[in-house]
């Protein structure tokens, strides 16, 4: 049985599904021989630390660590001081400088600690250094969650279809857009009205131009780019144009033509901008749903579809890759 000592830096909404997600299937991950033990959470508040690993029900009703955390010590200084093989680092995106989770898995590989990740900010902005601080120090970064959320793009191209050249890939890469066009063809809404019934749900956020300016689809565009193509791609590198004037009467036209009009990102071309796509395309997906077409040399075009946000379906791409790490003949502790 392989203990697993894993510090979560950040514990919002996703940090609150990796506790949930690894107490649900403890079983099962005993199961593959891993004895996964969170045995350290850190917010802005502080660290709650337990070498026994921290019992998840501890945690369940609690926002933040305010009045639970027992360490003084937050951020970099939690990773450097407590003992564990892998940090999954969960606080917020900013994809303007990457921080604080940059510094966070900056100081993590150079720690010799694998880290798994949903933050697309560090990889927009240091995606090839990252990867060389994790190659000199024998260590994986491990990111599925960051584009596709439970869509398994990454390890899909990694894995299955690996031998194949990829030549592009294209797809819905943000869920709150794709809500809202969903409502705005089906319900004849106006943008306006869609996306306050998107807030209501909790699918968008308050100020919601993240989304719907296109910002997300296009970090995680970057992001592709520069794992999957090896590019040097940078946010400014991509063409971005997001959902605010689309019609009720334009998604209408483009119906009685045969087409949805959806929110698409592409690689390697690095463009964000609605799109017509054909109603019987395997694109034409509906409501939150994340997809994307691999299109490659071999294996003709392979499309892969999923959630792509929510507490626990995040975490299940983030434990998934946990499990990667430690199951891969590559790496042995």
């Amino acid at each position: 049985m392989k203990e697993v000592r894993i510090s979560l830096v950040g514990f919002g909404v996703v940090g609150h599904g990796v506790l949930e997600v690894v107490r649900r299937k403890w079983e099962a991950l005993r199961s593959l021989g891993l004895d996964m033990k969170v045995v350290s959470v850190s917010d802005i508040n502080g660290t709650l630390f337990d070498e026994t690993g921290i019992d998840p029900q501890r945690l369940h009703a609690a926002k933040t660590l305010e009045g639970i955390a027992n360490l003084d010590i937050i951020g970099k200084e939690a990773i450097q001081e407590v003992d564990s093989d892998l940090v999954v680092e969960v606080t917020p995106t900013n994809i303007v400088h990457g921080q604080p989770g940059l510094g966070h898995i900056e100081e993590a590989l150079s720690s010799g600690k694998h880290v798994v990740t949903s933050n697309k900010g560090p990889l927009v902005v240091a995606f090839n250094h990252l990867r060389g601080v994790a190659q000199e120090n024998g260590v994986m970064l491990k990111y599925e969650a960051t584009v596709g959320g439970t869509m398994p793009l990454i390890s899909l191209i990694e894995k299955n279809l690996v031998g194949n050249e990829i030549l592009g890939i294209r797809g819905i890469f943000n869920g709150t857009c794709n809500y809202i066009l969903t409502r705005m063809m089906e319900e004849k809404y106006t943008y306006s009205y869609a996306l306050t019934e998107a807030q209501d749900l909790g699918i968008a956020e308050a100020d919601p131009a993240y989304d719907v300016d296109g910002i997300d689809t296009a970090g995680k565009v970057v992001i592709l780019a520069n794992s999957i193509f090896g590019m040097s791609a940078r946010y400014e590198d991509v063409s971005v144009t997001g959902i605010r004037d689309i019609t009720p009467e334009a998604l209408n036209l483009a119906w009685e033509r045969g087409y949805h009009i959806k929110l698409i990102g592409e690689v390697p071309s690095l463009t964000v901008k609605p799109m017509l796509v054909p109603r019987r395309s395997p694109l034409a997906v509906g409501g939150t749903l994340n997809v994307a077409s691999i299109e490659t040399d071999l294996s003709g075009t392979i499309t892969v579809t999923g959630l792509g946000a929510g507490s626990i379906e995040t975490a299940s791409a983030i434990v998934s890759d946990i499990v990667s790490i430690y199951t891969s003949r590559q790496v042995d502790g």
